[in-house]
């Protein structure tokens, strides 16, 4: 008998080494990858695609600091050719922002751009003011909320009772209720 078993420890793995022929093999085929390779599979993947969407009948609420300023509605919109960008048909805007009258804003078409919350108006574009009856024309129409400016980088032309005036590049700021004409500035009373 023998005295000590903890010596006979070191025929394990000899006892291992020696069946190695025996368990190597099915052990390899056990672990050899099934399914082919995909070198498509280790390269990065690009960034994921655009979600596509045509809607009708889209209703759009701008908020500065939880308060409400914008409502954009528009009959049809889809996704721009860029990331973060809504292209619109049949726009009708109107800005609530203001507590002394809302401004109404029509237009056949828009972009907003979610992430810089920029709305851009082309394609005959009316802007009116209800209570004092004044109109302002426009082929484009910019607004930057981060500023709160309205921008028109072209003609414009502005109606209300007993005047009329046609200007070139308009800047209206939202906060001082201020106008910057440039170009030549004409107005008829």
């Amino acid at each position: 008998m023998i005295k000590n078993p903890r010596n006979l420890l070191w025929l394990v793995p000899l006892l291992f080494f020696l069946a190695s022929p025996l368990w190597q093999p099915p052990l390899a085929d056990f672990l050899t990858p099934r399914g082919g390779y995909n070198p498509k599979l280790v390269q990065p993947q690009e960034d994921t695609p655009i979600q596509n969407f045509i809607m009708d009948a889209v209703a759009i609420t701008m908020t500065s600091s939880g308060k409400e300023e914008w409502q954009i509605d528009a009959e049809r919109a889809s996704t721009g050719e860029r990331e973060h960008e809504i292209e619109m048909e049949g726009v009708s805007a109107m800005y609530i922002g203001a507590e002394k009258e809302p401004i109404n804003i029509e237009s056949r078409q828009g972009v907003y751009f979610i992430d810089k919350r920029h709305l851009i108006l082309t394609d005959h574009v009316k802007v009116s003011k209800p209570t004092k009856n004044q109109v302002l024309l426009s082929e484009r129409l910019e607004y930057d909320d981060a500023d709160k400016m309205l921008v028109s980088p072209g003609k414009v032309t502005i109606q209300a009772p007993n005047m009329r005036l046609n200007a070139g590049r308009m800047d209206y700021d939202f906060s001082t209720e201020g106008f910057e004409f440039s170009d030549r500035v004409k107005v008829n009373l």
